[in-house]
């Protein structure tokens, strides 16, 4: 017979996880390259013998662990294309004729406050963070380390415009999931979403700003042109490369789904690599007369495995450097383990059990929203999976807002503000894993420059205590504009 676990039991696997990763932060170098892996492993082996001892079968936590992991197929076969994306769009040009342009019509002491708008006008257009950070955010990285600039703060300034737009874009999943775990519509939670988001941007661009004017460019200037002409002297930077991703953008505008979307960007990016880079593709291949035979070599290496074009000029060659789908194991390697870990966790309620004590105290407006976030922050470290950390939370809280008299829009507000906000924060949750290995940048260097992300979850508490902008159930008013959503 099945029984609850104690508070302590239920945490006990996490503190095992936390002491381990630290140990591996400390130990390892790069610690995406097993260590946490094997570390999720064993704190999830760790909840099994636990589970196991409160009465849950090996059956149930196998077929949990195997539900959690298919949950996450999409994000992986998402991540595995991206690998292949970035491959074929460094060889055809499409990725070096974006830096070369961009060091044209981008002011340095401008460019942070640049990224973040534009990758937040992509994002919102898409409605995808993973598209935007892995197609302009690519370039707009390899424009930055041109300029000089610190790569993490780069980063965080590309992450805080592209989860702009998965926040508040209708094509968003995470936008439409969010209303519909609270209970309320799409538009009146997006509608309902500026009064924290636009404060939290504004803030964002100011910080952004104030860093791009304060910081001293001189030494990049003279650089900007040796890169220019190593990148123009290698590529073919015709403006006809640009089409590429116009027509990615637009595929994804008209609601193609993420999967034939990017395969569709990763081919084109193949096509154009053989009419647009001869040179490219005969150097990638090693194969100098049978240009078919060179092109077919080329354009598969470039979407399955390393790819480095060399240049005189030794910056630029990293930044002309790739990894195709094989980049991408480590971190498939990562989701996995992290699923496991989570699987386990859930199978024997140990994370249901550790969250409601949160629940039972959290008696003001203020302290139910920051209960909120923190559970949300929670399902994000354990569960590794911002749609977890949104279902879960938004099941376990929606009666109460209700009970409390707050309408769901403040709910779902706050899972939006939180959920989809931190997961790109937590090097082992999908978000993190991903977008720390198309940056190539670590997930606790871009962290502290993440400022939207981090900004959000704060302004949500603030309105909360201040009490502004907090709807409230008007009585005999019905609170749910959906039916409740089932989710197993």
């Amino acid at each position: 017979m099945k029984r609850e676990a104690s508070l302590f039991t239920a945490i006990f696997p996490i503190l095992i996880l936390i002491v381990l990763l630290t140990s591996n932060v400390i130990l390892f170098d790069d610690t995406l390259s097993g260590s946490n892996q094997i570390a999720l492993l064993l704190a999830a082996s760790l909840a099994g013998i636990i589970s196991i001892r409160l009465g849950v079968s090996w059956n149930k936590i196998r077929e949990k662990i195997v539900s959690t992991i298919g949950s996450a197929m999409p994000s992986i076969l998402i991540l595995l294309l991206i690998g292949s994306l970035a491959g074929t769009w460094m060889i055809s040009g499409v990725v070096p004729a974006m830096i070369y342009y961009g060091l044209d019509i981008i002011s340095p002491k401008m460019f942070l406050f640049t990224a973040v708008v534009v990758s937040s006008i992509v994002s919102v257009g898409t409605g995808s963070s993973w598209s935007t950070i892995a197609t302009i955010g690519v370039a707009l990285l390899g424009i930055g380390k041109a300029l000089g600039i610190n790569e993490a703060v780069v980063a965080g300034a590309i992450i805080s415009g592209a989860y702009f737009g998965d926040k508040i874009s209708p094509l968003s999943d995470t936008t439409n999931l969010a209303p519909a775990m609270a209970g309320t519509d799409l538009f009146t939670h997006i509608k309902y979403m500026f009064y924290t988001t636009v404060p939290s941007m504004t803030l964002t661009l100011i910080i952004f700003l104030a860093i791009g004017l304060s910081s001293d460019y001189t030494s990049a200037l003279g650089n900007i042109e040796t890169v220019k002409a190593t990148i123009d002297g290698t590529f073919n930077t015709n403006p006809l490369l640009f089409l590429v991703p116009v027509i990615l953008i637009t595929i994804i505008i008209l609601k193609v789904p993420p999967l034939p979307s990017l395969l569709a960007g990763t081919l084109l990016g193949g096509i154009f690599a053989i009419l647009f880079q001869p040179e490219i593709i005969r150097e990638v291949s090693g194969v100098a007369e049978d240009y078919l035979k060179a092109s077919y070599i080329s354009v598969m290496q470039a979407m399955f495995g390393n790819i480095s074009v060399t240049t005189s000029n030794q910056d630029v060659n990293e930044l002309l450097s790739t990894s195709g789908m094989r980049g991408m194991l480590d971190t498939v390697w990562l989701i996995l383990s992290a699923m496991v870990f989570g699987g386990v966790m859930e199978s024997a309620g140990l994370l249901r059990r550790i969250t409601q004590p949160i629940v039972k105290y959290a008696k003001s407006t203020g302290s139910l929203v920051a209960s909120t976030v923190g559970t949300c922050i929670f399902f994000n470290i354990t569960a590794s999976d911002q749609y977890i950390s949104i279902v879960v939370p938004g099941r376990m809280y929606r009666k109460t807002f209700e009970e409390k008299g707050l309408k769901p829009e403040v709910l779902s507000r706050t899972l939006e503000d939180s959920g989809t906000m931190t997961s790109v924060l937590i090097p082992w949750n999908t978000c993190g894993a991903t977008q720390s290995r198309v940056l190539g940048v670590d997930t606790f260097a871009y962290a502290p420059y993440a400022f939207f992300n981090l900004i959000s979850p704060i302004m949500t508490i603030l309105f909360a205590f201040l009490n502004v902008k907090i709807r409230r159930i008007i009585k005999g008013e019905t609170t749910s504009a959906v039916p409740d959503v089932k989710v197993d």
